[in-house]
């Protein structure tokens, strides 16, 4: 079993930054990639951004030039650096592993909520 513990998030005034860490502890084995996802009220859990142990990163087109993903492969622990942060940005963001080699699954977080207000 996997166990993915989100930490960071909160309120932020537009233009501000924040930072989200996500550590993997249990049998966590075969990575395929690790990021994040969020989710709006009313709206369906879109991708933000992810990474592979090998570094190749991916970003949604919303938050390309503004969000960094990075990950520290001892640790198992993926981050999220949120810069220049818009009220569009708000939402509950979920950290993602993606563990497997010939069949995925998922391991998501518990979701913390980021709140981008005046």
């Amino acid at each position: 079993q996997v166990q993915l513990v989100e930490s960071g998030g909160g309120l932020a005034q537009p233009g501000g930054s924040l930072r989200l860490s996500c550590a993997a502890s249990g049998s966590v084995f075969s990575i395929k990639s690790m990021g994040w996802y969020r989710q709006a009220p009313g709206k369906e859990r879109e991708l933000v951004a992810t990474i592979t142990p090998g570094g190749i990163t991916n970003y949604a087109d919303s938050v390309k030039g503004r969000f960094t993903v990075a990950r520290d492969n001892a640790k198992n622990t993926v981050y999220l650096q949120m810069n220049s942060l818009k009220p569009e940005d708000t939402a509950v963001y979920y950290c993602n592993f993606r563990l497997g080699i010939y069949t995925m699954r998922d391991y998501w977080g518990q979701g913390t909520q980021v709140t981008v207000s005046s």
